[in-house]
């Protein structure tokens, strides 16, 4: 057995992971978000603008489906059977099917905001 002197220790050497990729100096949108660069805000930017975009189409939508209502009923002021009728049962299936649609739609757009931005 050869004879150590106490004063020698070992040493351990260290270096980067030779299985983790370089960084190349690409920055990643996530990256560009968080650190809220101009790039980044305008992925948050096209993000809203896309919900907004499918917001105001449920809005136009709505104003087409109940803004003439007033008038017809204006127009037909002995039908008022056919008011409770429309208001009370026939306006609850279009609403419901364009709630669907809206959140289907914004779903939609957070999912295909969420794959550019992991880079898949």
């Amino acid at each position: 057995m050869p004879n150590q002197d106490p004063t020698e220790r070992r040493v351990v050497v260290t270096g980067p992971s030779r299985r983790s990729r370089p960084t190349s100096g690409y920055y990643r949108p996530r990256t560009e978000i968080d650190e809220q660069t101009t790039l980044g805000h305008t992925y948050v930017r096209s993000l809203m603008r896309t919900q907004l975009r499918a917001a105001l189409a449920v809005f136009a939508f709505l104003v087409l489906l109940v803004g003439p209502l007033p008038l017809l009923f204006a127009a037909m002021p002995d039908a008022r059977r056919l008011e409770w009728v429309v208001l009370g049962f026939g306006l609850y299936v279009p609403l419901v099917l364009l709630a669907r649609w809206y959140v289907g739609r914004a779903e939609r757009n957070e999912r295909d905001f969420v794959r550019l931005v992991e880079d898949r």
